[in-house]
């Protein structure tokens, strides 16, 4: 079926029965929700266990970021010097170069909040509200992925890179799905759907057959099938093969057959998540996640988040359009592959 298919039939079943429910007499999830949040996903250790901030405290943090979001988003000065080489030790959006100020960065400005009270994390499972140790095994992976993303553009030539030879500029697909534009980064598409720093707009669009989820972040849609079975285990999506049903009121979508190259926080192609998508009495969602991988951490964990509706409308999202950025890294990266060559050259003569 074709997205403007679903629109269509979505658009029939609210004219037919009303805004609250489908032609099934459930819930009818329809509609926009922002999901900019200043609760993290993993709670700070200060809160120790500590699920639930007072009142007081919520304002507290929502009065800081206020402030500091202001003293970081002053215009940038044109006229300053080029930063010092390995940075200026600007943090955050400046990128260690100083080179932006924080005026796009929409991150929310309250702490979220679950049946009226105020989470000190989206995570509470582990207690901790931490996301639980990793095996041994993913661990060396994911340290392994790491140092080679991470590897600094030495000027050396690809030849002169420790391990398989290849170094981390030498190909547009060796860089990261993100800032490919392939998919948002932060798993804002899921699943698990979570918050990031800006772009956090989700628009679902139900009948009774399919649901989608089109993301605002670089234009990610999910489609999940009502009532259906997972596509066979050697078929992989980047946002995994989704499939839903109801139990009562609520929606629960099971997810598996993960591409490896975009699972969630290193985790292993056989990553399995469920959600479960509840509408509330004034109108949000309540989101819950369970996310277990037995080759990736040595228990499963689960978290929730309110969904606030919104009347806000979703924009083209268009990333690399007109972004020279990844295409002057490479070049660059092939200049100094020149200089390493040349000053090699001079070293045999």
């Amino acid at each position: 079926m074709k997205l403007k298919h679903i629109v269509s039939s979505m658009a029939l079943i609210t004219a037919a029965f009303g805004a609250g429910t489908t032609a099934l007499a459930v819930p009818d999830l329809s509609g926009t929700y922002d999901t900019a949040t200043l609760t993290p996903l993993q709670r700070p250790a200060i809160y120790g266990n500590k699920l639930w901030l007072t009142p007081e405290e919520a304002k507290a943090i929502e009065e800081k970021d206020a402030q500091g979001k202001l003293a970081r988003s002053q215009a940038s000065d044109p006229d300053r010097e080029a930063p010092p080489e390995g940075g200026d030790g600007s943090t955050g959006a400046a990128g260690n170069v100083g080179g932006y100020n924080t005026f796009w960065i929409d991150n929310g400005d309250s702490i979220n909040t679950v049946n009226g009270k105020f989470r000190t994390s989206i995570l509470d499972q582990p207690e901790n509200g931490r996301l639980p140790e990793m095996t041994p095994e993913a661990g060396k992976r994911l340290a392994k992925l790491y140092r080679a993303f991470r590897r600094g553009n030495e000027g050396k030539a690809w030849w002169v890179h420790e391990g398989d030879g290849s170094g981390p500029y030498d190909d547009m697909e060796i860089r990261a799905v993100a800032e490919r534009c392939l998919l948002g980064f932060g798993s804002t598409a899921g699943p698990p759907m979570l918050p990031v720093l800006y772009n956090n707009l989700k628009r679902i669009v139900q009948t009774d057959d399919y649901i989608m989820i089109h993301v605002e972040m670089v234009h990610d849609a999910r489609i999940i099938r009502m009532n259906s079975e997972h596509l066979p285990a050697d078929i992989k999506r980047w946002l995994g093969d989704s499939i839903g049903w109801w139990e009562g009121d609520t929606l629960v979508v099971d997810t598996t057959n993960f591409h490896p190259s975009a699972t969630f926080r290193g985790a292993s192609e056989n990553l399995h998540v469920v959600e479960k998508f509840t509408l509330q009495e004034d109108g949000s969602l309540l989101y819950s996640f369970t996310v277990e991988d037995d080759n990736t951490w040595l228990e499963p964990f689960h978290g929730q988040y309110s969904w606030p509706r919104t009347e806000d409308k979703i924009f083209e999202y268009a990333c690399h359009e007109s972004n020279h950025a990844l295409g002057g890294i490479l070049r660059g990266a092939r200049l100094l592959e020149q200089e390493a060559l040349a000053e090699k050259a001079e070293q045999q003569d």
